[in-house]
This record gives structure tokens, C-alpha cells and sequence, in this order.
């Protein structure tokens, strides 16, 4: 017997939190109707089990534990179809110290020491910039006299 649009949303949900836009997503490639997840969806934010606040400052605290700058936990964001205000106040309720972080993540892919070239200098900055970190983190990272 099919489960009900409502039933296998809920089973996503209770995996991880997702944003309206991934379930909206991941229902349709089970086959499921426009209008019936639709209708599921309306009914699970309103039982608040469905919360793009709620994903967004989950998100944000897994991808902060795994080292991610600030820009690519946005693109991440929008990509998953969570709204720019709601972005933009986990952000910044989040209060971390992006150029730390940066610093943290150099070091444990890099070790302590400046690089000592240009090539070395352009290849770790290039990395951190995969991470999403933006100019002013990576320069000062590179720039920094702590880590000698």
C-alpha cells in the first residue's frame, strides 16, 4: 500500500530537517501530485513539523562543524530555496568568528607556517575559497603572523 503524501514526507523529516523547497523536491520524485504536496506541505507547517527557520540554524551549525565559510553556506541556502531574510538572520544571530574558523580550517589542512611562495600562497587561498570563505577571511589568514 502507497504511504500518503503527508506519511513519506514525515518519514524525510524524520531523518533531518529539510527546507520546503527539498521535500517539494524529493516528493515529486516519488511521483506524488503538485497539489497534494502542496496541501501535505501547508499542513505540516502548520503542525510546525516543517520549518525552514528550523533548517536554516540546523544547516547552519552542520556546515559550520565541518568548516564552511559564510558564502557557501548562503549559495547552500538558496540552493535549497530558504528565503533571503530568513538566511540573513541565522547568519547573523550566528555570531561566529568567520576569519578564526578560516584560520582553523588552513591549519588543519595546512599546518601552522605561512606558505613561503606565491604558488603555495595562491593554492591555499584557492582552497579556502572552495570552502566559502570570502578575500578579507583568506587575506587575513594569510597575511597572519600567529600562525608561525
Amino acid at each position: 500500500m502507497n504511504k500518503s503524501v503527508r506519511e513519506k514526507a514525515m518519514d524525510f523529516l524524520a531523518n533531518r530537517e529539510h527546507s520546503q523547497l527539498e521535500l517539494v523536491r524529493k516528493l515529486q520524485n516519488k511521483g506524488y501530485e503538485e497539489d497534494e504536496i502542496h496541501t501535505a506541505l501547508e499542513q505540516l507547517i502548520q503542525d510546525s513539523l516543517l520549518s525552514d527557520e528550523r533548517f536554516t540554524e540546523s544547516f547552519i551549525h552542520s556546515r559550520l562543524n565541518r568548516g564552511q565559510g559564510p558564502l557557501k553556506i548562503k549559495m547552500e541556502l538558496k540552493q535549497r530555496g530558504v528565503n533571503d531574510d530568513i538566511i540573513r538572520h541565522y547568519m547573523e544571530k550566528q555570531s561566529t568568528d568567520w576569519t578564526g574558523l578560516a584560520m582553523e580550517v588552513k591549519r588543519k589542512r595546512f599546518g601552522d607556517s605561512l606558505p613561503d611562495d606565491y604558488k603555495e600562497r595562491m593554492r591555499q587561498a584557492r582552497f579556502l575559497q572552495q570552502r566559502g570563505f570570502n578575500q578579507e577571511h583568506i587575506q587575513a589568514v594569510l597575511n597572519s603572523d600567529e600562525l608561525e
